[in-house]
């Protein structure tokens, strides 16, 4: 058995604990005080460029397109690779999850300390297809709509391959944040966590991950040249040392 096949009924209740597990953040996030909400929003603001175009259903995996279209979330993995692959939201849930606290820098100078995310790290969303030899950068590629810039009208942002695969680095695609479904604010129904780098790279609405060979500007970059490709935070903001600068 390859490491990319499970046993049906191992991997069908998986998909049910995956599925259970959702509802029941879902519902616990419901439950807690209107203040407490309220609080946790006033203190992570919300900043998006991508426009009002859908929300998405984590109980059903699906996402709901404001002319009334609803079709299955699925996370597209291509480019150089020997087989594209396409993961649903309940393919992601049955991945090992995994909790990490992370501070959250914004390029407008605030920041949010220890938000705490739950998701999958990319060595376990990676593993799902092989890559070929001259693979260097992941580009990540968002559901939403914005504005034009630089050719592209939706968002996408690139990371080495190397720096999503280094643990050090604490990276993560994240579906869950304070132990509920992301919002459809926060970025739903996935999003990148690379907690050393300006919030800008954090792409959010990721459906689709793009192998290349090359390094390539993201949305917010060509939009706004003086910021660049690479964006670390400055290390007078950083709570713990990057480790790319040891």
């Amino acid at each position: 058995m390859s490491a990319h096949e499970t046993d049906p009924g191992r991997r069908s209740l998986l998909k049910l604990l995956a599925a259970a597990s959702v509802a029941a953040g879902a519902a616990l996030w419901g439950f807690l005080p209107a203040r407490a909400r309220e609080a946790f929003a006033e203190r992570f603001p919300t900043r998006t460029v991508e426009k009002n175009t859908f929300r998405f259903d984590p109980a059903q995996g699906e996402v709901l397109w404001k002319d009334g279209r609803r079709e299955p979330y699925a996370l597209v993995l291509d480019g150089l690779v020997e087989a594209p692959a396409r993961l649903s939201y309940k393919d992601l849930r049955a991945l090992p999850q995994v909790r990490r606290t992370a501070d959250f820098h914004c390029v407008e100078g605030w920041s949010v300390t220890d938000a705490p995310w739950g998701g999958v790290t990319f060595p376990d969303v990676f593993s799902r297809v092989r890559l070929l030899p001259q693979a260097r950068f992941a580009v990540f590629h968002s559901l939403g709509v914005t504005n034009p810039a630089g050719g592209l009208t939706h968002y996408i942002e690139g990371f080495p391959l190397a720096e999503l695969l280094n643990p050090a680095m604490g990276s993560l695609l994240a579906l869950d944040l304070e132990g509920a479904p992301l919002s459809d604010q926060r970025g739903a129904p996935a999003r990148v966590i690379s907690p050393f780098d300006l919030a800008y790279k954090s792409i959010k609405f990721v459906t689709r991950v793009e192998f290349t060979a090359q390094e390539i500007p993201g949305w917010w970059t060509r939009a706004n040249p003086i910021y660049p490709v690479h964006a670390p935070v400055q290390k007078q903001r950083l709570r713990t040392p990057d480790p790319r600068s040891s």
